[in-house]
């Protein structure tokens, strides 16, 4: 397979994706609203943007040294940018769950996934600040960037991956938490709609990664 059908499949399964987080979201868990009254609602506002943002995005940006038809300059400007859209849409749903425990009256960063997740978008953070430093402005010398770039590219596939993780958990601690609390036994259309959501953003993740693999490993 071509790096081309790679990239293809990447962005077709991240749509997907979305588009059964939304179904999901907006069908079953009673819709999405920062604003709202209603808590479940505030919380849904946190896996939507931690996938949009913190997966998506974040996938977009590494394919956008392959899909933008440009300069190497102007790639770098548009890799930079989208991953500071993550960032912005990620603090968007960690102030969403944080807000929703409060008004819940639940303990903060007490599960696994809440481990990953904050740990995932603290380096995520921390490896945009490096490469904003080292590749745009004031830019390193050459010598540094040239060590740093492998670090960089490979940190960011393990942050992908880290991400994915979280989510992955992510749905299956919300699903338990959503029929613990009404009672309710699984519903097997919820199940596999949440089961097909996973794979989707796993698989997402997967062909970005082999898109960057064999175009790195073509030249």
């Amino acid at each position: 397979m071509s790096s081309y059908g790679t990239q293809v499949l990447a962005h077709l399964f991240g749509i997907l994706a979305i588009i059964l987080l939304l179904v999901w979201l907006l069908h079953y868990c009673e819709g999405i609203d920062y604003g709202s009254d209603i808590g479940l609602r505030v919380f849904n506002v946190h896996p939507l943007m931690m996938f949009m943002g913190f997966i998506f995005i974040s996938g977009e940006a590494i394919l956008s040294f392959q899909t933008i038809p440009s300069q190497r300059q102007t790639k770098k400007f548009f890799h930079m940018m989208l991953h500071l859209i993550s960032l912005i849409l990620g603090i968007v749903g960690l102030c969403a769950t944080f807000k929703f425990h409060n008004m819940m009256g639940f303990p903060n960063v007490y599960s696994l996934h809440s481990w990953i997740g904050i740990g995932s978008f603290c380096l995520f953070g921390l490896q945009w600040l490096i490469g904003f430093v080292t590749f745009m402005f004031p830019s390193a010398a050459d010598r540094t960037r040239v060590r740093v770039v492998p670090w960089h590219v490979a940190g960011g596939r393990a942050l992908l991956f880290m991400a994915v993780c979280a989510a992955e958990t992510g749905l299956m601690e919300k699903y338990g938490f959503l029929r613990a609390k009404s009672n309710l036994q699984p519903h097997q259309r919820e199940s596999h709609l949440i089961n097909f959501t996973g794979l989707a953003i796993l698989l997402f993740a997967v062909f970005v990664d082999l898109s960057v693999s064999i175009r790195r490993y073509s030249l």
